[in-house]
C-alpha cells in the first residue's frame, strides 16, 4: 500500500478479484488499437449501470495487477482510455513515457529530501547560533 492511499492501493478483495475481474478482462479483450480504447470513467459507469459496485480508484489497481500478473498483455494507456497495443512501437512508447514520469517524480522526491534538510536541519541547530533577521 502506498502512504496516504490505503484504500486506493490496499490488495485486491475477494469480490474485485472474483468478480469484478473477470469482467474487466472480458471487457479490455475487445480494447485492440488505439481507436478502441476506453476510458477509466466509462468503465466505472458501465459496470455501476449494471449493478457492480467499484470505483475508479480500485480499476486502476485492478488495471495494476492485470499488467503484474500478465493476466492480459500489451494494456497501456493514454489520455483516451485503456486498450491493447498493436505494434511493438506503441508498447516502446508507453515504455519511454512510464520512464519519463517516473524521472520526474524521483526529481520531485530529491527535491522534497533536499527542503527538508534546509528546512529542519537548520531548525535543529541551537538559538545562539541562528542570525538574528529584525
Amino acid at each position: 500500500m502506498i502512504k496516504g492511499f490505503n484504500s486506493e492501493t490496499a490488495p485486491l478483495t475477494e469480490y474485485e478479484e472474483n468478480v469484478l475481474l473477470p469482467l474487466v478482462l472480458r471487457g479490455l479483450k475487445t480494447k485492440v488499437g488505439k481507436e478502441n480504447a476506453v476510458t477509466n470513467r466509462t468503465i466505472v459507469q458501465r459496470l455501476n449501470i449494471a449493478g457492480y459496485t467499484v470505483t475508479e480508484p480500485r480499476i486502476r489497481k485492478l488495471i495494476n495487477h492485470i499488467r503484474m500478473t500478465d493476466l492480459l498483455t500489451g494494456l497501456i494507456a493514454t489520455s483516451g482510455g485503456y486498450f491493447l497495443a498493436t505494434s511493438e512501437a506503441e508498447l516502446l512508447d508507453y515504455e519511454q513515457s512510464l520512464i519519463g514520469r517516473e524521472d520526474a517524480i524521483k526529481q520531485v522526491r530529491l527535491a522534497i529530501a533536499r527542503q527538508r534538510r534546509i528546512l529542519y536541519n537548520d531548525a535543529n541547530r541551537p538559538e545562539e547560533n541562528k542570525p538574528e533577521i529584525f
